[in-house]
Order: structure tokens, then sequence, then C-alpha cells
């Protein structure tokens, strides 16, 4: 039995919401993105910045506004959208719970840029201790924490109601409000560990209450949270993938139960796995490091899951069209089309970023690219590239449905011409973060010559190559923001479909279990207790003093 939703419209006040949410995202991608193409250029040797602008200063400004805050306004705008699609219009109480999240994020990330832009938390994307920054930077942040906490309590709500109100009908719940409850369980959970290092440890050590932090366990905690945040940002990309893309190639969704199952596997791995991120960092013991290192490969599983259930559906839908032999499938899907084309070649980028991956999570090769710009060329790939351009492509089909307007032929092949760009922009500058890497230049660096040493001089050509590829990927989010103010405000008026897929006939019967979130939740807390119990109680009994902070620019 397959399930469709009356509303195939999202209703005009949970529209304003989601787009309140989409705007700030794409503001913060313009901001980040100028960010990034300084970087480049200081990078390249050839260019100074002006006004006494410090280079980690806008290494900051980078990280944080693409990392933090476009990823997680747009999943937010994109998962309000699909639930009131999915599980029917919030009610008055749930939409102003996302008001309220809406706001507090909002006021947040204004308090923390600010600091930053002031120069007063030029602690990078990670803020790792002993590094210190303002405390209006770490209370900004907090606010963003927790106004997500509001805002996602109001998506979760709206689906426990719809399981409520269908309970006797014995059917299952939408695939994609499912997929959005996955996403935000998880973002609750992880977002704990970056709760408590900065409630306890960094904003009373930057008020001056303490004196002292314990830098590794503040850092145990962040990667706690940043490793499972990387899944916080691919799962949006993987709910366009599974449940909109088959809608929008005109095929069905391969297996209700495979997509269900793949989310409830990232649920489970993507938290006991941070430790992988600290594979160089004394004070953790060897034997905590290779578990979480096979927990981190575990998260392969899912992962190609995707893979073979996406590939499987393109394929089916190519051969209804007719396409014959070993490919001609796969020359009938709809190229031409931006909400299928654009999120297509993020899908190719993740297979090397996913390759690349790996490497960063293999104990002895990661020695070797440890601290290296390969690791930002990875997250370029994975989401710079496959996640990103996957929001992109959504963008499209989402901004005009939810303000009334039409992907027009022309805004569409602009859409094309935009994702092509950013692929090629791409694939510069990513590989050549990968190649310098390889022969040990390092990341979160200012340009430097290192007194004349030969290593550095061949790095530069590779640094060149970033510059030539960050201004592509420039020029390329000028032309989505071109895009999205288009769609936003004056494309022509019209019904753009919001595309949810059914799932195939062929598919069969979901497992209750699947939606049985009690059981999963248990041996999520099971898995991150084995996980991180031991090596915390190590790192508190055993650490020094702890550091008074410093702050070096």
């Amino acid at each position: 039995m397959s399930h469709t939703n009356s509303m195939t419209k999202v209703d005009r006040r949970d529209a304003k919401l989601a787009m309140a949410h989409i705007y700030v995202a794409f503001i913060a991608l313009l901001l980040g993105g100028l960010a990034g193409l300084l970087q480049v250029f200081v990078r390249s040797g050839q260019f100074t910045l002006p006004a006494g602008i410090g280079y980690y200063q806008v290494l900051t400004v980078h990280g944080v506004l693409l990392g933090l805050i476009l990823t997680t306004f747009f999943i937010y705008g994109f998962q309000i959208a699909s639930v009131s699609r999915t599980s029917g219009t919030f009610t008055d109480t749930q939409r102003k719970l996302g008001w309220i999240g809406f706001w507090l994020m909002t006021i947040g990330t204004a308090a923390a840029a600010t600091m930053v832009l002031l120069n007063k938390a030029t602690v990078l994307y990670t803020f790792y201790a002993p590094l210190k920054a303002h405390w209006i930077f770490y209370l900004g942040l907090t606010f963003v924490v927790v106004g997500s906490w509001v805002g996602g309590a109001g998506q979760i709500l709206r689906y426990v109601q719809w399981r409520k109100e269908n309970k006797a009908s014995g059917q299952r719940s939408p695939l994609l409000s499912f997929m959005v409850v996955v996403n935000n369980l998880m973002w609750f959970v992880a977002t704990l560990g970056v709760a408590a290092s900065v409630l306890i440890q960094l904003l009373p050590w930057s008020l001056g209450l303490i004196e002292r932090v314990d830098v590794a366990l503040s850092r145990t905690l962040f990667w706690y949270f940043g490793h499972a945040l990387v899944y916080f940002w691919l799962l949006p990309a993987y709910m366009v993938w599974y449940v909109i893309i088959p809608k929008v190639i005109g095929g069905k969704i391969f297996s209700d139960s495979l997509a269900r199952l793949s989310f409830m596997l990232f649920l489970l791995f993507s938290i006991p796995v941070g430790i992988h991120h600290q594979l160089t960092e004394p004070g953790i013991d060897g034997t905590w490091k290779f578990i979480q290192v096979v927990l981190t490969f575990a998260v392969i599983v899912p992962s190609l899951m995707t893979a073979f259930s996406m590939f499987a559906m393109f394929e089916l839908r190519g051969r209804e069209l007719g396409g014959k032999g070993l490919f001609g499938w796969f020359k009938k899907l709809p190229w031409k089309d931006a909400r299928f084309f654009v999120p297509f070649i993020g899908m190719v980028s993740f297979i090397p970023g996913g390759a690349g991956g790996i490497v960063n999570a293999s104990y002895q090769m990661n020695q070797l690219i440890h601290n290296t710009i390969w690791v930002t060329g990875h997250f370029h790939l994975t989401i710079a590239t496959a996640v990103v351009l996957t929001y992109f492509g959504a963008a499209f089909w989402l901004i005009p449905h939810l303000t009334g307007r039409t992907l027009s032929k022309s805004l569409n092949n602009l859409s094309n011409f935009a994702g092509i760009l950013w692929a090629t922009g791409m694939t510069i500058m990513s590989s050549a973060m990968h190649i310098a890497g390889l022969i040990g230049a390092p990341r979160r660096s200012d340009y430097s010559e290192y007194g004349g040493a030969q290593q550095a001089y061949d790095w530069i050509p590779y640094q060149i190559a970033q510059a030539v590829g960050g201004t592509i990927l420039f020029i390329a989010i000028l032309v989505i923001i071109y895009i999205v103010v288009k769609l936003a405000w004056f494309a022509p008026k019209g019904e753009e479909e919001f595309p949810v897929g059914d799932v195939h006939e062929l598919s069969g019967p979901t497992p209750a279990i699947l939606e049985n979130f009690k059981i999963w939740l248990v041996i999520l807390v099971a898995l991150i207790l084995f996980a991180y119990t031991v090596p915390i109680i190590d790192i508190i009994s055993n650490s020094p003093a702890g550091s008074k902070g410093y702050q070096l620019w």
C-alpha cells in the first residue's frame, strides 16, 4: 500500500516560515563564499587582505557561515516544507515553535558573526580551546543550537500528530517526514556534546568564571558533535535523492524499507565515531581509537545501500523509457531538468568524496594526510559539492513552490549552467587541494614561503590552481544568488510542484520495527555510552591542569 498525501501544496503560513530560513541560508552563502574567495586569493601568494583584515578572521567567517549557518538554515527550511507537505499543515503551536527557533538561531548567528567580524572570535570553525573567543561568540552559538532544538521540536510534533491521527488505518508514516524526524533526533543527540562543551567549559572560561579549560575534553565533546554534523548535512540530500528525484524523473522509490533502514543506520553510526577526527590526539587510548574507526566504517553500509537504491531506480526508469543494452537507460534520464541534473552532479562527486573519507578514517593513511589541505579538499567534495549541489537542485523547485512562482525554461537552463560551473570550479580547486595535501601542504594556514623551503615552493602552483577554482566557484555563487532572487520575487507566477515519489509496487510491506523509534534510540544511547564513557573518564582523570586560554591575533 503506497501512502500518498492529499496535501500537494505547502500551506501559505508554513511556506512563509520555510522561506524565512531559506533567505538566511542564501545570505550566508553569499558572505561565506566571498570570504572563501578572499582566502584562496591570499593563499595564492598574489594578494594581501586590505584594511588590516586577518586571514584567520576570513577563514572563520567562511567556515562558520557555510559550514554551520547555510546548512542549518537551509535544512530547516527544507524540512519544514517537507513535513508540511507530507504530514499536513502545522498547528499554530507547532508553527510558533518554528518561528521562535528561527529568531533564536538568527539572533545567535548575528551575535557570533559580529564578534568574528570585530576580530574578537578568530577561533576558526572548530573554535578549539585553548584559542579563546569573546563570550558573546559562545553565547551566540548557544542560541543557534537552542533555537534549532525548538524549531526541530515543532517538526517532530507534527509527525507525532500524523501518527496519532492515522493509528487506526495502519498506514506507514510518510517517508519524507520520517526522514526529517530521524535527522532531527540525530541532531538533538549530537548537539548535546557541543552544548555541554560551550555551557560548562567555554562560556564560563571566556567570562572569567573559571580559570582553566581542559583542552582534550573540549575537543572530544566537539567531535562527538562534529562528525554527526556531517550526517546532519548529508541526510537532507539523501531525502532529496530517495524521495524527490524518483518523482522528478517519473520513476518510483525503489524500496521504502531500504530507505528507512539506511536512515536508521546513519542514526546509529553517526555519533559514536567522532574520535576518528582525533587519531593523532594524545590522551586517547589506541584501543578506543580503533573501536571508533571500526564503527566509522560501518557507515559505509548505508551509503552503499543508497548508491544501489539510486542507480537501481535510475535503471528501472531508463528501461521503462525504452533504454536498451547495458547503459542505454542512462541516456534516457532527463538531463536537461535542473531538478535532476544538479543533484546528479552532487551524487557523482560523492564517489571520490566517499573514497577520500575512507582514507581519512584509516588509522595509517590518516597519518599521511592529517592536518594537510587534503582534508579540506575532501570536505569540499562531500559537503560543498555532493550536499550543497543537492540543496541547490532542491531550492530550484522548492523556492518557487513556496512563493507561488514557477521555474521557467530560461531559469532552468541557467540553473544547469550554474551546476556545471560549480562542478568545474570545485574539480579544479579540490583536486589541487588533494594533491598539495599529499605533498605536505598544511590546512588552516596563511600563505607562507617557510623561509624559502623548497617544499613550500612546490605547493604554490597548486595554491594558484585553488585560486582559479575558487574564482569559478564564486561566479557560480553569484549566478545561484541571481536565480534564487528571481525565483523568490520575479519569476512568472505559477504552480511549481513539490515532487514526492510513490513507492515501487514491488517494494513490499515496511517492517513495523523501522518506525519504532524507542528501540533505535536505546541502541544509539548504548553505542554512545560504549564508545565514549571510558575515553572521557580517561581524559578527565588523567588531564593536566588545563589551559588559561590564548588570543593570538
